[in-house]
């Protein structure tokens, strides 16, 4: 390898283009190369409800949400923290603001805005993007793309690996790169769904009613771990965001058992008493149904899931323990094509803390390609931009050490 070679940057996406911006801060040359015909593409699907940048919660609350890799990450958060995303964002031209649940958004919302000038600084660091441009392994310890123009070999004097991981495959995420990884001796996990609803058998009078309804506030709980949040009904079953934060525990559990049982307590905010109290009130004429929602506080779809499990329980203590405890066998997940993210992808025992491949000296990965994963809520955007801040540096670092050792120093 050589300096007078760029560092190559494999993959466009929040990761890739962060590790190409903090190398050509660091004055290197760059080129990115991306597949798909234009870059960005995930952050652009994922910013169409509002793009969450990250959370504002306390550090440590923060990085535990990334559960069993939390020690694994806490050095990329120390790297970049939730301030320095948000001072990045705001650099851009992109303020931001706290939102009610605590996370952080650009007032803008969408992430077109801050694509663009994202990509703006990009040109302004010189860095070169290359579309259309497919990475397909190595050869004679080159890369070798599929391009256009036919296929292309590039040296490089490093290189930034960040392909993403195997959700949302049409955006370009199709984990094709796990073969040519592992070929090159890297320890790879199996990739699989996070962040993705899970099956429920509904009966078909629930689904035509309330396929699309939203039950908020409502409190799962799964493994004695229980998440407030929404619970959204749909065809297949369930998702939401209380849904995703149980997600990597239910998908084991399923992998393991067949099938696993999600609580879901329909009125969080009121304890069994309470509710109890409320539902001895006279109920008159009112159908059960319009007791539970004018009483019980009930909406329509809480009714819905709460008939669908059986009959309901005549007394009022019973009524009110079925409320806050509606049980929910969930059957199976949905694939990585309808997943937001995925877990699994390259061990970190394959890889130095500058998450350099022990195996291929010089080439580093980024993003949704390594083994981690982590609810929605900001926390997915905020590890992948600092994963690329890192493998940025590593490679800058890994650039100087080669170009001394060369000279003797």
């Amino acid at each position: 390898m050589s300096t007078s070679h760029p560092v190559h940057v494999i993959g466009a996406g929040p990761a890739g283009l962060m590790a190409a911006e903090t190398v050509a801060r660091g004055g290197a040359r760059v080129v990115v190369h991306d597949r798909m015909p234009s870059v960005g593409r995930k952050l652009l699907m994922a910013g169409r409800g509002g793009l969450n940048l990250t959370h504002s919660e306390a550090p440590n609350t923060f990085v535990a949400r990334y559960d069993a890799r939390r020690a694994e990450l806490a050095p990329w958060l120390e790297a970049f923290s939730q301030a320095d995303l948000i001072a990045w964002a705001e650099g851009l031209g992109q303020a931001t603001f706290v939102g009610s649940s605590g996370r952080v958004f650009p007032k803008a919302m969408k992430a077109s805005p801050l694509l663009r000038a994202w990509l703006g600084r990009l040109a302004d660091l010189g860095v070169q993007v290359r579309t259309r441009s497919r990475w397909t392994g190595w050869r004679d310890d080159g890369l070798v793309f599929e391009t256009p123009d036919g296929e292309q070999a590039e040296r490089a004097s490093a290189t930034v690996l960040a392909l993403g991981g195997a959700s949302w495959p049409r955006l370009g995420s199709d984990g094709a790169w796990v073969p040519w990884v592992e070929a090159a001796g890297a320890p790879v996990a199996p990739l699989a769904p996070a962040n993705a609803g899970f099956d429920v058998a509904w009966s078909p009078v629930l689904v035509e009613r309330f396929a699309g309804a939203v039950l908020k506030p409502a409190a799962l709980t799964f493994d004695a771990r229980t998440v407030r949040g929404e619970l959204v009904v749909t065809r297949y079953g369930v998702e939401g965001g209380a849904v995703y934060a149980l997600s990597a525990a239910l998908r084991d559990a399923i992998a393991r058992d067949g099938s696993a049982t999600l609580t879901v307590d329909l009125r969080p905010d009121l304890t069994e008493a309470a509710l109890a109290e409320r539902l001895a009130r006279p109920r008159g004429k009112d159908s059960v149904t319009n007791h539970l929602r004018k009483a019980g506080g009930l909406s329509p779809v809480a009714v819905a899931l709460l008939r669908e499990i059986g009959e309901v329980p005549p007394g009022v203590e019973k009524l009110a323990k079925r409320i806050k405890a509606v049980r929910l066998k969930l059957t199976g997940m949905q694939g990585l094509e309808r997943a937001i993210s995925s877990a699994g992808g390259v061990r970190f025992e394959g890889m130095n803390p500058s998450l350099m491949l022990a195996t291929r000296p010089g080439v580093f990965v980024a993003g949704e390609m390594i083994d981690w994963e982590a609810p929605t809520g900001g926390y997915l955007l905020q590890a992948s931009l600092a994963s690329g801040v890192v493998a940025g540096r590593g490679a800058l670092e890994w650039q100087a050490s080669q170009s001394a050792a060369r000279n003797g120093a």
